[in-house]
């Protein structure tokens, strides 16, 4: 067991290390400067930040996935659709309920839901949570019945900008950047692992030729479910956005005194976010799983790994990364705009790396396809992907335009692409779009935007310059990664052309004949 963890801490390192340097040259330069408390307080939270995604790598390998590939295979071989699918809605709904990074979302935006307060914070965390619960069950289905991915995807999109049309008809069109974020904060650490696992188990449960394929493709549509939900949701809102706070990024607001509230709420989220699998878990496992002593005991094990990795990865990113990030970003976009665009697309490229559920995606992915797709050239293509996206997001940032400027040409590509590139490398990239966008890029990277938004254009534009950036990231991916399958599906054929001209040129004196 140490052995493992010395190798997962050694990753944790490579992931988290240069996004800390990047930040720390940038404080020693005169574009931005940190205090010593900042600088001390970032550099002990990196330190965390590797403790914490070696814990929970380790933790997602010991509990989240087997417990996900369990329950997907057990309630498959039940043969009862209806418990399946029961069971899969109201996991989905909870899971995301308690998922950290919508509560975090929830939290900023929740004056301008119906309700208002907690009462519209609530209510934006409950319509989300069913939008994932209901394309869950979708995306089940999807595997049950073989069905097309692409062609699901397509028509949801298509449903998608549907809806876009009718907020810029009625006024909404400020909420659109959220709706679109919403999809990229609900595919989160916790649930990722889960939730993929859970494909794979039901997929292979179910068997078939197309299994490898089949297993991907629920992160994508419980992508897409939160971003309809909020968009139905959105029209009942008051449009009256004003202007953002920002209070949330002030330093001062996590450590010393505060330090301790700070903690325990995280530990709270975290533990109520574990509680609801686990408990799904127990009551599975006397009813259909059946596991032995001994897996349940590496399983438990796993879940602590789990939970003081995730606490410890929270609360290095709320303490030192999202007061940092918004920092770096408003000193930045003040002394030189053009630069927040390059240092966004560098910073975009190393902070995809320090993603948990990355490595999950990662690993799962070269599992499947038999090495097919390296982890390698998974973590390459994201990473240019995540950097194109922020850099970008800072361009619209500071140019003032809708990020529908971006997505609809973004999302007619992708689609586009899945016509020409083997179904799993569409399955892969629309998963690969959920995992990249997750709790580093809403807490690092939203807040540098955030942060650079209110320097150059003042608060009252965040909601509609600054929100998108994380939909930004759950979007790239998607043409990087099937452009990744273009490129095998060419070279395989230029080398099966050069095959057959070596064997049509072959000398016949060469051919030798058996009697």
């Amino acid at each position: 067991m140490l052995k493992i963890l010395l190798s997962k801490l050694k990753e944790a390192v490579i992931s988290v290390l240069p996004v800390t340097v990047i930040v720390l040259i940038i404080s020693f330069t005169p574009l931005a400067s940190l205090t010593t408390t900042e600088t001390v307080a970032f550099v002990l939270c990196a330190v965390g930040l590797i403790i914490g995604i070696a814990l929970f790598n380790l933790g997602a390998d010991l509990a989240m996935t087997p417990m996900g590939g369990h329950m997907g295979s057990g309630l498959t071989k039940s043969k009862k659709v209806w418990v399946l699918l029961s069971v899969c809605f109201v996991m989905g709904l909870l899971i995301t309920v308690a998922e950290p990074d919508l509560s975090v979302l929830a939290e900023q935006v929740k004056n301008i839901m119906p309700g208002g307060a907690t009462a519209g914070k609530w209510l934006l965390i409950i319509t989300v949570g069913a939008g994932v619960g209901i394309f869950l069950v979708l995306a089940v289905l999807k595997i049950i019945f073989h069905k097309d991915l692409s062609s699901l995807v397509m028509f949801f999109y298509l449903m998608l900008f549907a809806l876009c049309a009718i907020l810029a008809e009625n006024g909404k069109f400020a909420l659109l950047p959220l709706s679109f974020d919403s999809g990229g904060v609900t595919t989160g650490p916790i649930t990722v692992p889960f939730i993929m696992a859970l494909g794979v188990g039901i997929s292979a449960t179910i068997g078939g030729r197309d299994a490898n394929e089949n297993s991907f493709g629920l992160i994508a549509l419980c992508s897409v479910g939160p971003i309809i939900a909020v968009m139905a949701l959105s029209l009942m809102t008051k449009g009256e956005l004003g202007a953002y706070d920002t209070e949330i990024y002030e330093i001062g607001r996590y450590i010393g005194g505060n330090f301790g509230h700070t903690l325990l709420d995280t530990v709270k989220e975290v533990a109520i976010a574990l509680a609801l699998i686990v408990a799904f878990f127990i009551i599975l496992q006397f009813a259909v799983l059946k596991l032995p002593k001994q897996k349940l005991i590496q399983i438990a094990i796993g879940i602590g790994y789990t939970f003081f990795g995730l606490v410890i990865f929270l609360v290095s990113v709320k303490v030192g990364f999202m007061p940092i990030g918004f920092k770096i970003g408003s000193q930045i976009a003040a002394a030189n705009q053009t630069l927040t665009a390059v240092i966004g697309f560098i910073l975009g490229m190393v902070v995809v790396l320090a993603e948990p559920a990355v490595h999950v995606l990662n690993k799962q992915v070269e599992e499947i396809t038999n090495g097919g797709v390296k982890k390698i050239e998974m973590l390459v293509a994201l990473s240019v992907a995540v950097g194109i996206s922020i850099g970008l997001s800072a361009i619209r940032m500071i140019f003032k335009f809708s990020v529908l400027y971006y997505l609809i040409p973004g999302y007619l590509i992708s689609l586009g692409l899945s016509f020409f590139v083997p179904k799993i490398y569409t399955a892969i990239a629309f998963d690969s779009g959920g995992v990249a966008s997750g709790p580093l890029t809403s807490s690092f990277i939203l807040p540098l935007i955030i942060g650079a938004c209110e320097s150059v254009n003042g608060g009252n534009s965040i909601y509609s310059l600054a929100f998108g950036v994380v939909a930004m990231v759950a979007m790239t991916p998607l043409i990087t990664i099937q452009l990744l399958g273009f490129k095998a599906v060419m070279s395989s054929k230029v080398r099966a052309k050069i095959t057959m001209k070596r064997i049509l040129a072959a000398d016949d004196e060469q051919i030798i004949y058996f009697n």
